[in-house]
């Protein structure tokens, strides 16, 4: 039996329906949005996964390019490693999703998001998020749902829920806001300079109908969901937790306030550690697992309650504190633009390359292929936490980090007009103990700045955490990675001295209230403002040229029927400009090319090129040439690329020539000046002999109208011996 559920949502219907698609997994949803549709599947083992300390959730979303008519591209012609995107999107339904799941769950749980039809105007992205939770919902898996995902846009200063691709382009504002009925878990997006109280304004909008779709899943669970399965909830031993407390608590509790380096942390954690478990491995054998579960639970209560009730932060700072902060500029000789930027233990060494039209990344998906011309990567190497580890493709943290700060970097970025580069920042985390993400923002900013890339304005980041417990609250500015760790929120915000730029909110609880994310917007401002002014000691300005290692571009315009001579038969021709001159050429439809060369020579040699493929020949002017061929009555001389010319037996020297080859030669470099062109077939006349000492230009002008107007007998022989077949054959070929 069928199961449906819709609701209006920004002018078109949400329907979500239930067993006709999928029925052995324990939950399946179908999300219909205009013609975007979305399968989402939850399916979870029966037992728990045994010695786990960890709820193994995998999210895993999927575009289908039969959605939109594509065969995939490649040799095998089939879907394979998820693009950016997927992963991005995975990322934007297991954040939401993961804080609802009852503490002590341990089963394998899976959620799988197939989009089966786009329509490319109607994102996916959301409707999976809605669907994975109504999955949960129907099925017998524990979870604490529902919640609601919704994009938001402002377009002329109001605000649109779930705009369409089109709208977006006019749109200042990409938020995507994730919830509950009651309270928010899930904020990322990116915005032009957004004020806090926009941002909460376009939060609220988004959460009003975050209900609604809540509210659609109650329903629908309502009248189909299974029982749920039931959870054992683990016994604590009253006994070992005591024993443990009295012979650590008290040297936990001096730890927590001495303040210390990370590794120092680590190791003395470590000592007090193993004190315990030798101290009680005798009294209780194997119990080791248990008493390290009690003894993380002790740091963490400990931790939070220092905050709440003295304000002191593990590294002895207060809530609003940010850590010392030092910027270096041109740190790397070669590149483009480089810039370290260390805040306490964390640090980014971040590299700019300017590149061509050439190193445009092409976006291809189910929306209509598009170019990217700004990139950023971020790196996170294990030995940036003194760890070992895998060391290959990025992981979805890095992807997911990276892109965070290349939308933040991006609103700032000069137009394509004004500086048409392709842009690439690499970020190399290589310490790190919190807020890598927003100090690959700050280093970026440095960077572009130290490559004269003429940003806007400075972008700074700055991560804020929040400690809560009933009514006590503790927002923390420039949390640390023990703050993420044990703490309740992640709050990243990316922005100028003017507004907000981009941002992303996790919580690890089931809500929190405006309030609170009114009090952490309003304290990532003062941060923001106080990290900017230190940048801008390093570099308050981006430099006034790029780097003479970055490939400079210029540009000229040809006759748009002249570019397919710039280009040549399959391209020899403008491979041959670029092998000659060492630059990098691109030419738009409209005729307009531009030239990429490190050097001002190069750049020269290919102009030059070009200018002569291009240049209409110009009777009375004086070229040099090459001869291509020789005849009895002539040679024909190229003086531009592709355009030759005849000069005629009697133009060679103002002396009698019996044969030509007794002057010149194929290959023979002449200086000829173009004496007529053929108005009716553009053929070129040339002449050496008008260039010597002796030539009677007005004399010979009168012979050649003579001959041309058929005088006498000789000169239509010649005449007609010039236009022969040897020569039409040539003009043909």
């Amino acid at each position: 039996m069928t199961y449906c559920k819709e609701i209006e949502i920004g002018g078109k219907l949400l329907k979500i329906e239930t067993g006709k698609l999928a029925r052995q997994a324990n939950g399946s949803i179908l999300v219909t949005y205009g013609e975007t549709v979305v399968l989402c599947t939850a399916v979870a083992s029966e037992e728990p996964v045994e010695g786990q300390d960890f709820f193994p959730l995998q999210v895993e979303y999927r575009e289908k390019t039969a959605a939109v008519g594509k065969i995939p591209g490649g040799f095998f012609k089939r879907e394979g490693k998820p693009s950016e995107k997927e992963v991005l999107t995975s990322r934007l339904i297991d954040r939401p999703i993961r804080p609802l799941f009852p503490d002590g769950y341990r089963n394998e749980t899976q959620l799988i998001c197939s989009v089966y039809s786009s329509d490319a105007e109607n994102d996916a992205d959301v409707l999976a998020a809605v669907g994975a939770s109504a999955a949960l919902m129907v099925s017998d898996v524990p979870f604490e749902g529902p919640i609601g995902e919704v994009r938001v846009g402002r377009i002329n200063g109001e605000y649109v829920i779930n705009p369409t691709q089109t709208q977006l382009k006019d749109s200042n504002m990409d938020l995507i806001v994730g919830g509950t009925e009651d309270s928010i878990v899930m904020v990322e997006g990116e915005s032009h300079e957004a004020s806090e109280v926009d941002l909460i304004d376009a939060i609220k909008f988004g959460h009003e109908h975050i209900k609604m779709i809540c509210k659609m899943q109650n329903e629908l669970r309502e009248e189909c969901g299974k029982p749920k399965m039931e959870i054992a909830k683990p016994e604590v031993n009253s006994a070992i937790f005591d024993d443990v407390k009295n012979t650590i608590f008290v040297k936990l509790k001096e730890l927590h306030r001495t303040i210390l380096t990370k590794e120092q942390r680590h190791i003395q954690n470590k000592q007090l550690f193993d004190f315990l478990q030798e101290t009680l491995k005798e009294k209780y054998p194997e119990q080791e697992k248990v008493i390290a579960e009690i003894y993380g639970d002790l740091q963490y209560n400990d931790m939070r309650e220092m905050i709440l009730s003295e304000s002191r932060r593990l590294d002895g700072r207060g809530a609003k504190d940010i850590r010392p902060i030092t910027c270096e500029v041109g740190f790397l000789p070669r590149n483009h633009g480089s810039a370290l930027f260390t805040r306490g233990e964390t640090q980014s060494l971040t590299s700019l390359t300017l590149g061509t039209k050439m190193d445009e990344q092409i976006i291809d998906g189910l929306l209509p292929e598009s170019k990217k011309t700004f990139m950023l990567h971020y790196n996170f190497p294990p030995f940036s936490v003194g760890e070992t580890g895998r060391f290959g493709n990025p992981g979805r943290r890095e992807i997911g980090h990276g892109h965070l700060a290349e939308r933040s970097l991006k609103v700032v970025l000069p137009d394509d007009g004004e500086f048409p580069y392709t842009i690439r920042l690499v970020s190399d985390i290589l310490e790190s103990n919190g807020s890598s993400s927003m100090a690959t923002v700050c280093a970026g900013t440095l960077a572009l700045m130290d490559g004269g890339v003429g940003i806007k304005k400075p972008v700074a980041g700055i991560a804020m955490g929040l400690i809560k417990e009933e009514d006590r609250v503790a927002v923390l500015s420039d949390i640390l990675g023990n703050e993420d760790h044990l703490g309740d929120m992640d709050f990243k915000v990316c922005g100028t001295a003017d507004g907000i730029t981009g941002f992303q909110m996790d919580i690890k609880i089931k809500g929190i209230s405006f309030e609170i994310m009114q009090q952490a917007l309003e304290q990532a401002k003062e941060g923001r403002l106080h990290i900017l002014n230190i940048m801008n000691q390093a570099i308050d300005a981006p430099r006034g040229s790029i780097s003479q290692y970055a490939p400079h571009l210029y540009t000229m315009t040809v006759p748009v029927d002249m570019i397919g001579a710039v280009i040549g038969p399959g391209g020899k021709s403008i491979r041959n400009i670029i092998e000659k001159s060492g630059a990098e050429i691109n030419i738009e439809d409209d005729g307009t090319v531009t030239i990429a060369a490190v050097s001002g020579e190069s750049a020269a040699i290919a102009r030059e090129m070009i200018a002569k493929i291009t240049e209409i020949p110009e009777k009375g002017k004086i070229y040099t040439g090459k001869v291509t061929k020789t005849t009895d009555f002539g040679a024909f001389v190229e003086i531009l690329p592709g355009k030759e010319g005849l000069l005629h037996i009697s133009q060679i020297d103002i002396k009698r020539v019996n044969k030509v080859e007794d002057v010149l030669k194929r290959g023979d470099e002449v200086t000829v000046k173009l004496l007529e062109v053929d108005k009716e077939t553009g053929k070129l006349s040339l002449s050496i002999k008008a260039l010597m000492e002796g030539y009677d230009e007005e004399k010979e002008t009168k012979d050649r109208e003579k001959r041309n107007s058929g005088g006498d007998g000789h000169s239509r022989e010649r005449r007609d011996h010039r236009g022969g077949g040897e020569h039409r054959e040539r003009r043909r070929t």
